[in-house]
């Protein structure tokens, strides 16, 4: 069977093929780095994880871009309340967010393009649309996109124009000629600090939020690629109005697929920082091993909504020393997987039917009962490759099924993150003297252009 992926767009599966083949190209909406990331992001960030790290194991090569936000008005908020400069805040985040993710096995993107650095591209865009009548310059010093002027608005999301305008719960301010109009370029305040503000034809001020990806995804991907990515909460209004601002400046279809994943819930509440429901990854990973966490946010699907508890998590953490188990009994072969065996056959057509990670954990469990009651190494060694597809089953047996639910990581996350704040500031001796302290402890670092990462010291 091929690949099949729910397409937003059409609100139908659809067979995959890439525009050019063999090479898939991937743009997902990243961090707004104001803070640490919490368990809703690891869940979008581990979504995509998962499907890029499936395409590779489908013989694909990948592009894959995950953009950090590193300019808006929570950014500014935080660091001036901190008395710090943006760029000293974000780099911080960012150094969390990474060494956050490590540890859950996310693996780093392609490319991780931040917004500031890519100002003159969405300057030129902004160009574009005006000279094609899409956009306007208020009397607020703000240019706004003419949204009525382009015929497409609404595709993605579903939503007309009369149910949108309907839905209006404000009169038209700040200039707007509708207010179903949004900002591309925001027009520099006086209280702003400098570092907020960038010159530009139309004054200086910063990007909107929207003009962002649309700039950074073209740059990086080009003017059409094949899978637009991102939380379901994206859908509307920024990857609309993503579709209305590229497609208005080309004339071409920015994504052939749009793919969103589904909520963290609490309480049946979606989990977001604004509501104050959430958990940090730093949070959770007091008190799970990261490789629960991992399977707790990987084996339901990932369109579906998830319920955060800790009952849910406690379970993710027994039911993965059943597979870890199986490997701790019976020694695994290194084996190439053949895709024709009975199990991997069955696990294949799970992922390809959406990336369906229920129906391929379940293969793994079956697996496992197979490999205690046969005891082969071959098998074994299956089960293990197939885990891998998910970023799971790579670690000691031994050492996860002697692990409780926490196992420090947290701690070690936290001083991770305390040396790259550290290298940040030029200081150092106070990284190196983290490094030697964590060694101390058993704790070996390893880092890479994209994080740091840790093991057990051998």
């Amino acid at each position: 069977m091929s690949l099949r992926i729910y397409n937003t767009l059409s609100r139908d599966l659809e067979t995959f093929a890439p525009l050019q083949a063999g090479h898939v190209r991937m743009y997902v909406c990243g961090m707004t780095i104001y803070d640490l990331c919490h368990i809703g992001h690891a869940r979008m960030m581990m979504a995509f994880d998962l499907v890029q790290r499936w395409l590779r194991s489908s013989g694909y090569r990948v592009t894959y871009v995950r953009n950090i936000t590193d300019i808006d008005d929570k950014i500014i908020k935080r660091a001036v309340e901190r008395g710090i400069t943006i760029r000293a805040l974000t780099d911080e985040m960012i150094a969390a967010m990474h060494a956050d993710i490590a540890l859950l096995g996310i693996e780093p993107p392609t490319l991780e393009p931040r917004a500031t650095d890519y100002v003159p591209q969405m300057l030129g865009l902004i160009r574009q649309l005006e000279t094609r009548g899409l956009a306007y310059k208020a009397s607020s010093g703000d240019v706004n996109y003419a949204v009525r002027k382009f015929a497409g608005y609404g595709k993605l999301s579903g939503k007309s124009l009369d149910e949108l305008r309907a839905g209006e719960r404000v009169a038209v301010q700040d200039g707007k000629e509708d207010p179903l109009d949004f900002v591309l370029w925001k027009a520099a305040k006086e209280t702003e600090p400098e570092d907020a503000k960038w010159a530009s034809p139309y004054g200086p001020g910063r990007p909107g939020w929207h003009i962002e990806c649309s700039a950074m995804s073209c740059a990086t991907l080009g003017e059409t690629f094949d899978i637009h990515g991102g939380g379901a909460d994206l859908q509307f209004p920024h990857h609309e109005n993503e579709i209305a601002q590229s497609e208005g400046a080309t004339g071409k279809p920015l994504a052939n697929f749009w793919v969103h994943n589904g909520f963290v819930r609490v309480d049946n509440e979606k989990m977001s920082k604004s509501l104050g429901n959430f958990f940090t990854i730093r949070d959770v990973l007091a008190k799970y091993h990261r490789e629960a966490v991992r399977f707790f946010l990987i084996r339901t699907h990932y369109r579906t909504a998830l319920n955060y508890s800790d009952v849910h998590l406690d379970d993710a953490h027994t039911a993965l020393k059943r597979l870890y188990t199986a490997l701790h009994l019976v020694a695994p072969d290194a084996v190439e997987i053949d895709w024709s065996d009975t199990f991997a056959a069955r696990f294949k057509a799970a992922m390809d039917d959406d990336f369906g990670t229920p129906e391929a954990v379940a293969v793994l469990f079956d697996l496992a009962s197979e490999v205690n009651r046969t005891g082969s190494h071959a098998l074994a060694g299956l089960l293990k490759a197939l885990g891998g597809c998910l970023g799971l089953l790579q670690g000691d047996p031994q050492s996860f099924l002697q692990s409780g639910t926490g196992v420090g990581d947290t701690e070690i996350s936290q001083r991770i993150a305390e040396r790259a704040a550290a290298k940040a500031a030029k200081n150092f001796a106070e990284a190196d003297r983290i490094r030697q302290e964590l060694l101390a402890q058993g704790i070996v670092l390893k880092d890479s252009a994209s994080g740091t990462t840790w093991e057990a010291a051998k």
